[in-house]
Order: C-alpha cells, then sequence, then structure tokens
C-alpha cells in the first residue's frame, strides 16, 4: 500500500499547481496540458450540444448563460475533491490514522478524515497516530484553509471584472442599438463632433481591460450578458466596425482616436480566439452584403467626418479581414452571435422594451427615439 503514497503526492502537485496557474498568476499560460483546460473544453462541448437542441431562442441563452457561473463552482469543487482524495491515498498507504492506536478500519476512515481535515472541521472523532501522520495532518489543514482562502478573496475580484464589462456593454446599448451596430453608433453621435471621439478613448480603454483581465481569467469569456441580443463578443464587433469605418474614410481628429482603438480591439480579438485554439475563418458576406454596402455608402457620404471613396471602400475591406476571421471564431465557439454593420428595419432598443406591453396595465406608448435617432441627412 505504500505505493499509493506516490499518486497521491503527485496529485496533489497536479492540482495545488493548476490553482496556481488559474487564480494567483496574473497572466495567459500557453501549456494545453493542464486540468482546467480539459474540464472546460469536455464541460462545455457537452453543455452547449445540449444547449443547441433548444429550440426557443431565449430559453437557449438562459441555458447558456448558467454555463459560465456553474462551471466555475464546479472546477472548484473539482480541485476540492482531487486534494482530499490526494490526502486519503497518503493516509491510506501509510496506515497512521484511527480512532486508536493500532486500530485502522479501511480507506473510508482516511477519506473522512482528509475531508474533515482539508475543510477544517476538527472534529476529533479520528485522529492520527504518529509524527508522520501529524506533519501530514498539518500540511493538510494548511493547504485547505489556504485553498479556501483564495477561494473566497478570487470571486470578488473576479466579479468586478465581470461588471465592468457589462456596464461598458449596458451603456453601449443606447449608444449603438440593440444588437449594437457601427452603422447606428455614427449615426447617433452624429449631432456632436466630440462625441465620438470620446467613445472612442472609452472604448480604447474598454478593450485594454477586456484582453487583461479575461487572458488572466479565460472563464469570463462564457459569462453571458443579462440579455439576449447584448454580448462581449458583438461589443467588441461593434467596436472594431466603428474604428474600421474611421480609421478607413475620416481624414479628421477622428483617424487618429480610431486608429489606437482598432488597434486594441483587434488585439483583444486574436488574443482570446487563440485561447480556445480557434483557427480563424473567413465570415460570409451576410454582415454587409451588396444592399448593405449600399446602404452604408449612403450613410458615409451623408456624414461630415467622412469621406467616401472606392480606394477607401477597398481599404476598408483589408482592415475588416484583420479582425473578422477572429471575432467569427469567438462567435462559433461561445454561441454569441455576430452583429451586422447596419442595424435591422424597425429595431428597438432593450431600454425601450418591456416583459409587459405598456398598454396591457395603462401606460404610455413606448418611449420616443428623437434624441438618440437624429434624422437621416440623406
Amino acid at each position: 500500500m505504500i505505493f499509493a503514497a506516490i499518486p497521491g503526492a503527485l496529485l496533489i502537485a497536479i492540482v495545488l499547481w493548476d490553482v496556481f496557474e488559474v487564480i494567483v498568476l496574473p497572466r495567459r499560460v500557453q501549456r494545453s496540458a493542464r486540468p482546467a483546460r480539459y474540464f472546460y473544453r469536455a464541460s462545455w462541448r457537452l453543455w452547449s450540444w445540449c444547449a443547441g437542441r433548444i429550440g426557443d431562442g431565449d430559453t437557449r441563452d438562459s441555458v447558456l448563460g448558467f454555463f459560465g457561473p456553474l462551471s466555475l463552482l464546479m472546477l472548484i469543487a473539482l480541485w476540492a475533491t482531487g486534494l482530499v482524495l490526494a490526502y486519503s491515498l497518503i493516509y491510506w498507504a501509510t496506515g497512521d490514522v484511527g480512532p486508536a492506536p493500532g486500530q485502522h478500519p479501511g480507506y473510508g476512515t482516511d477519506l473522512y478524515f482528509s475531508g474533515t481535515t482539508f475543510f477544517t472541521l476538527g472534529l476529533g472523532d479520528i485522529s492520527p497516530q504518529n509524527g508522520g501522520a501529524h506533519a501530514t495532518t498539518v500540511v493538510e489543514g494548511a493547504n485547505g484553509f489556504a485553498f479556501l482562502a483564495l477561494v473566497v478573496g478570487y470571486l470578488p475580484v473576479f466579479y468586478q471584472s465581470f461588471s465592468r464589462r457589462e456596464a461598458a456593454i449596458s451603456l453601449l446599448d443606447a449608444r449603438a442599438g440593440s444588437p449594437p451596430t457601427a452603422a447606428e453608433l455614427l449615426r447617433r453621435s452624429a449631432d456632436d463632433p466630440d462625441e465620438l471621439q470620446a467613445m472612442l478613448r472609452d472604448w480604447e480603454r474598454w478593450a485594454a481591460e477586456l484582453l487583461e483581465s479575461h487572458l488572466s481569467y479565460p472563464v469570463l469569456m462564457f459569462f453571458r450578458s443579462q440579455h439576449e441580443r447584448q454580448s462581449w463578443v458583438a461589443a467588441l464587433a461593434a467596436i472594431l466596425d466603428t474604428a474600421s469605418l474611421v480609421l478607413a474614410f475620416s481624414s479628421g481628429r477622428d483617424a487618429r482616436g480610431a486608429e489606437l482603438t482598432f488597434a486594441i480591439a483587434r488585439h483583444a480579438a486574436v488574443d482570446l480566439s487563440d485561447v480556445f485554439e480557434r483557427a480563424p475563418s473567413i465570415l460570409p458576406d451576410e454582415r454587409l452584403d451588396a444592399n448593405g454596402e449600399e446602404a452604408m455608402r449612403r450613410l458615409i457620404e451623408a456624414d461630415p467626418r467622412l469621406v467616401y471613396s472606392a480606394a477607401r471602400a477597398n481599404e476598408l475591406a483589408g482592415l475588416r479581414t484583420t479582425y473578422e476571421p477572429y471575432i467569427g471564431a469567438l462567435s462559433r465557439y461561445l454561441l454569441m452571435p455576430l452583429p451586422g454593420w447596419l442595424p435591422a428595419a424597425q429595431a428597438v432598443d432593450d431600454w425601450q422594451t418591456s416583459r409587459v406591453e405598456p398598454s396591457a396595465i395603462g401606460l404610455a406608448d413606448p418611449i420616443p427615439e428623437r434624441r438618440l435617432r437624429p434624422p437621416d441627412r440623406s
């Protein structure tokens, strides 16, 4: 039985190193052979397959929304279970714990003692019988206390990053529509020449925070937004689309801000798609077909900040090929739909909707959009 201590010690080292890389280490881990990576690959494949069998879009999105938080709890439970089992193998191999000296009922007693020690219960009905067992018990108790402290400290930081991400996405709803589109963002900012520049700076910072937080804590990428038509992938796509439009068609002061925003947003799209080892692929033209390109041309020509030309249209096409394959890979893997370049006909923002029809309870008609939708100059 003494040889059972070797796999026990090896399992402890593997689990603790995985905990360190996932929780403590604030950088991306390149190594693919990791328990957490295998866990998320297998669990997401099963979860997304089951969700894909659901026909109703709202229900499907709700089911997918449970995966992020639930998988995080399952991973923590998996780590704790692994450590308890590992220490129980060591106790079982040495036979040094029991209710009385010289008595060793079996592996069940070792497993029970390991669990009570790891979670620092201190019941006292089972005790170590020699110096080696005492030392192992102290090490496991300290290990369990440190593990629980890491988890308690990790969750607030984790959810703060999620909250900051979602607050910015919610602000985008009123500025770019639901789902957010580049054309709508440009149209709603047309009356204020400084608004677009300010937004580009804000979204440059948002993309940088997204890159840093989601590379450090990749599980955040599975956390979905409150509304079905909102997601961090859709927001990233809308910002890249907007920066591309301004970068290609603007010759004024907005071009510099668009260049900086595009650079960090594309960096985020490329690096985050690489986390899942998703191969980039060219998207079909469904985001901007021939009719959409004509409508976009009219919008650009009507915007005093932009100058349309065929050469600049080709430049936009070139910019699209540098990021759309990566956000497309993220969209397909995470099942988060990409927005188009133009809003859908008669689109209504999420902030204007309610689960209860206003007329059913005697309220006024939906809020008018005059301030958010300036007249079409075309």
